[in-house]
């Protein structure tokens, strides 16, 4: 049982920016802490152009290890990283918790894109 800290990537939808910081946080930070995202709603498939640029930039598909899921699923969470929901972000329990207060690229340009996983 891993005693790394658990953090938590927090959206309403699970699809996009919580998706992008759950990969990148596996990638970049995954020796010093484990990575989840959820919402309070879920979409049938992650954001395909989330999907193509990380892919694009990273070599990570997303799809292999990733899905759009419920706060309700998440093991007890230390750290609480909400994206910038514009809307009351949905509550999970954490002994930490910020918010980044990313723009949604959803429906957007490659560089709005960029910005997005930049900023992550």
């Amino acid at each position: 049982m891993s005693n790394k800290p658990k953090v938590a990537f927090i959206c309403v939808h699970n699809s996009c920016r919580s998706q992008i910081a759950e990969a990148l946080g596996k990638h970049i930070a995954g020796d010093v802490f484990e990575s989840y995202s959820a919402g309070t709603e879920t979409k049938s498939k992650i954001n395909q152009d989330a999907v193509r640029l990380i892919k694009k930039i990273y070599n990570i598909d997303m799809e292999e290890t990733q899905y759009s899921k419920l706060i309700t699923v998440l093991p007890e969470i230390d750290i609480k990283i909400t994206m910038g929901c514009n809307v009351i972000c949905p509550f999970v329990d954490s002994k930490y918790e910020e918010d980044w207060g990313l723009d949604d690229p959803t429906d957007k340009s490659d560089e709005e894109f960029e910005i997005v996983i930049n900023e992550n």
